[in-house]
């Protein structure tokens, strides 16, 4: 098993790949459902320069089939194993289930993220029981769950409040604040507009205090505000993902890593936390 590297989310802003490893799966609809499909794509990604892979056997959306905690066990767990074991690279695992979290850290995950924002108290014992990191989602309605019309009266508010409160629950049963992510969960519970106010004014979600997590890559929100459909929305998601960067987000996950670690990696430079790769140019 290899010794999986570490963040530096301080001076360091993470680009986490999507594994799914689903049939029904938002963007891919099914292209990483087999195992050695899923591993290879986990390390396809590291390759282009992820440093964190996330791996999910259960889709949000309520549209779709539901999964059994043991069919959840058999696509996230050797995925996770099989990854692990070939690479240094973060693994989290996509979900909201204790049982899944803690099968998954004993294989080698070092991070949970979970969907549910921590609504089940079990998965907090098993973060604070483990040591694990954790990225704490807002959502309205737990993953597979139909909400319908969400309403807020100030979407950035509202949503900094939820974060807030359950990141403080969670230091308080025991979990390490510095392994804390949070995440203000684009699209999850919230329309188009609500995604782009959140984006906007990302840098109040960063404010907080914890490093944040932007999930952009192919949402309806781009698709929506450009009039694209999923397969035409990787520069409406770049273009969103360098905005949050520049707000302080400092994880960006993707379905398009070569591309997204490009993107963020100009960014981190125009900001001048990275130096160039060469310098050339009329020198």
């Amino acid at each position: 098993m290899h010794r999986p590297r570490d963040l530096h989310l301080d001076d360091h802003v993470a680009v986490m790949a999507v594994v799914n490893r689903t049939p029904d799966s938002f963007y891919d609809g099914g292209r990483t459902f087999a195992l050695d499909a899923a591993v290879a794509a986990a390390l396809r990604a590291a390759g282009e320069g992820a440093d964190w892979v996330d791996v999910g056997g259960v889709p949000f959306s309520p549209d779709t089939p539901a999964v059994p905690l043991a069919e959840e066990l058999d696509r996230v767990l050797p995925v996770v194993a099989a990854v692990r074991a070939a690479s240094d690279v973060v693994i989290s695992v996509d979900t909201a289930r204790p049982e899944v979290a803690a099968a998954c850290i004993a294989a080698g995950a070092d991070v949970v993220n979970d969907t549910s924002g921590l609504r089940d108290e079990a998965m907090v014992e098993v973060l604070a029981a483990t040591g694990a990191n954790v990225v704490v989602v807002h959502s309205l309605a737990a993953p597979h769950t139909h909400h319908p019309r969400p309403a807020y009266g100030d979407v950035v508010t509202e949503v900094a409040q939820f974060l807030r409160g359950r990141v403080e629950r969670a230091i308080a049963a025991g979990v390490a604040g510095g392994r804390i992510v949070i995440d203000p969960g684009h699209d999850l519970n919230k329309n188009t507009d609500h995604s782009l106010e959140l984006t906007r004014r990302l840098a109040e979600i960063a404010a907080i205090g914890w490093p944040t997590l932007v999930a952009l890559s192919r949402k309806d929100f781009v698709g929506e505000t450009l009039g694209r459909p999923k397969e035409d929305r990787l520069a409406g998601s770049l273009a969103a993902a360098t905005l949050c960067v520049a707000a302080g987000a400092r994880v960006v996950r993707t379905h398009d890593v070569a591309a997204t670690v490009d993107a963020v990696r100009l960014t981190e430079a125009v900001l001048g936390r990275r130096a160039p790769v060469e310098r050339r140019h009329n020198r």
